[in-house]
């Protein structure tokens, strides 16, 4: 895809092969199981044929309303430098909210609230989509092989170690066959829809919206069990956005009019026909793989699990992301962040993310053991994470898009109409399994928050413990302290003070290198900074030098790289030749800044904290930690 020689028109075709692959491979997915969940809502084994019609109504409309005109076409222009997703569009919406150690005002903070509250259950759909999406595939052996339904369970934990153990070598190369065998996996259900079409060519009919409204009309509220069910046709819909850095925009809408669009489209009209001409308990069991023709079955069920696959590393590649995300603006604690290719920015691996993940989705497997009791847990997630998106979007329209008041209400205003009431048909779904993503994001939403509380807290307390840049060079030209031989690198987070680790070697030992530096690693709101936007290098005299090295939020700083790049500026250092003074915090929890409960969760995640060594990739025999007790 990034081969030079490539022409413009290829370039683009390739792009939106690999956006199959990466973007659609969820939604792709949802198949396996969302008509089935959504005809489970009404009582009987054989529902009429006005509820088949009416209920593919609302899909069809769901798919159009919620994907094609929301994340196609509006929510996808609120791009951060063609950077998507909720920390993104965050960072877009709240400057301030990008920055560690940088306070959000009052009228902001909701906003910020909402946000990481979508993010955690983003979070929590990582978790739920390999499991789901793999156990629904294995399902299929049920109609393939129903010998072998006992196994379903255990191959799908077979297949989910596999998958996470593999995370660690990166997933560049399996990354490239992704685009193929969702076209592939696309082109097959398109082809069985067409297939099942054939059966009842009235359910066609289901393409007028009236059928859907008529449907909603006569079940009144009876309905809202049957749009937990409908809602799960638009999971995977946030990784259009999300991912939209990868691909960029036009390349991931080509692919949705193209190729998934009609083949979803299809696939639901296939089951919906298949249902109407054979209304058996059995066709409802999986409606999916009895579209296919016998000898198609079992190969139905390997590509179903491979998609499914596909789907699931999509999510944990997103959920990586977002971790450096989280970190690098300053809501997560440092984290080991291991980037698994060299020219690939955005391929990384984070270990702890990969084991939660892991055992996260193991356990609900093992817990639910079966894709219909998962699916109580997955729509409630994904609804909410869509009603947040269409909260923060509107916010978007009216500060930077400028949007009138009208126009904001009546866009985000319908959106947000249909999200409710998917959200409020997944609440009922709470004691069937609702309560999970819930938890996993209340959790993550108290991580996030606690985190940032606390290093904003210990901010303050540095601030008032530290001295000014400009009165420590007063200071050292009036004499007093001893300079020693040698390069030493302190770190700052503030640009204008001196690290806290700096004056305690100041005042215990009473020397200073000849040549000392202060660095200060700043993230900004954009996704990536350009190399020559990155270093700000001055000499302050005394033989003191600072030095800003800016990143984005999508960026992981690399000290020893920072390094070797002043020599441009007139500083020569090398990682391996200098002395870096590091401070490290024992925090002691106390009931004077926060709350005590919290106080000691911020103790907790501190301890747990990835050391600034490891996090910036300073060699280990050159640096030295001063440390201090903080009380908070």
């Amino acid at each position: 895809m990034s081969q030079p020689s490539a022409s413009p028109s290829r370039r683009k075709a390739l792009l939106a092969l690999g956006a199959l692959g990466v973007v659609y491979g969820d939604i792709g997915t949802s198949p396996l199981y969302a008509l089935r969940e959504a005809l489970a809502g009404q009582a009987g084994a054989a529902p009429s044929p006005g509820d088949v019609i009416g209920i593919l109504s609302l899909i069809i409309w769901a798919l159009l309303s919620l994907i094609a005109v929301k994340y196609i076409s509006v929510v996808m222009r609120a791009d951060n430098d063609g950077e998507g997703g909720l920390m993104a569009m965050l960072a877009l919406a709240v400057p301030q909210a990008a920055r560690p150690g940088t306070v959000v005002s009052r009228g902001s903070y909701a906003l910020v609230v909402l946000a990481l509250l979508g993010t955690s259950f983003l979070f929590g759909d990582g978790i739920i989509t390999p499991a789901i999406s793999v156990l629904s595939a294995v399902e299929g052996l049920k109609v393939a092989a129903p010998g072998l339904e006992r196994w379903i369970v255990p191959i799908t934990v077979v297949i989910l170690l596999g998958l996470f153990s593999i995370q660690q070598r990166g997933t560049g190369r399996v990354g490239a066959l992704f685009g193929p065998i969702t076209l592939v996996w696309f082109l097959a259900i398109g082809v069985l829809g067409m297939r099942g079409i054939l059966l009842h060519p009235a359910v066609l009919t289901a393409v007028n919206p009236w059928h859907g409204l008529q449907f909603l009309l006569r079940h009144g509220t009876g309905s809202a069990v049957t749009l937990g069910g409908v809602c799960l046709v638009i999971t995977g819909g946030e990784a259009l956005y999300a991912d939209m850095g990868h691909f960029g925009r036009n390349p991931i809408r080509q692919a949705w009019f193209a190729v998934v669009l009609p083949a979803l489209l299809l696939n639901y009209l296939g089951q919906g026909a298949l249902v109407l001409a054979y209304p058996t308990a059995e066709t409802l069991i999986s409606p999916l793989h009895q579209l296919a023709p016998d000898w198609f079955k079992l190969p139905l069920v390997i590509l179903g699990t491979v998609a499914a696959v596909i789907a699931s590393q999509a999510l944990i590649s997103g959920a990586f992301s977002l971790a450096m995300q989280a970190v690098q603006m300053g809501y997560l604690p440092r984290m080991a962040i291991r980037h698994t290719s060299e020219s690939e920015h955005g391929q990384i691996y984070v270990v702890l993310v990969n084991r939660a993940i892991m055992v996260g989705s193991i356990g609900l497997v093992l817990g639910f053991q079966s894709s219909s009791k998962l699916a109580a847990a997955y729509g409630i997630a994904v609804c909410l994470t869509m009603l947040i998106t269409t909260l923060v979007l509107s916010a978007i329209a009216r500060r930077l898009w400028q949007w009138p008041l009208w126009q904001v209400v009546g866009v985000c205003g319908t959106f947000m109409l249909i999200e409710l009431s998917f959200v409020v048909s997944n609440l009922l779904k709470i004691k069937q399994g609702g309560w999970v993503p819930l938890a996993i994001g209340g959790l993550l939403l108290l991580t996030m928050l606690t985190w940032k509380r606390g290093r904003l807290v210990l901010a303050g307390k540095f601030a008032a413990m530290s001295l000014p840049i400009d009165d420590l060079i007063a200071s050292l030209q009036r004499g007093g302290a001893t300079r020693v031989r040698g390069t030493a690198v302190y770190l700052s987070t503030s640009v204008g003070f001196t690290p806290p680790a700096m004056l305690h070697n100041l005042k215990h030992n009473q020397v200073l290198h000849d040549l000392t530096i202060i660095l200060t690693i700043l993230a900004l709101r954009s996704p990536r900074i350009p190399d020559a936007e990155r270093l700000e290098v001055a000499e302050l005299g005394m033989g003191v030098w600072r030095v800003v090295a800016r990143y984005g939020f999508m960026e992981q700083p690399d000290v020893p790289a920072v390094l070797l790049a002043c020599a441009a500026h007139g500083l020569a250092a090398r990682a391996d030749r200098v002395s870096f003074f590091l401070g490290r915090e024992t925090i002691i929890p106390t009931r004077s800044n926060i709350p005590l409960w919290q106080a000691k969760y911020f103790a907790l995640l501190s301890r747990g904290s990835q050391s600034a060594m490891e996090f910036f990739k300073l060699p280990p025999n050159r640096v030295i930690e001063l440390g201090t007790q903080i009380e908070m």
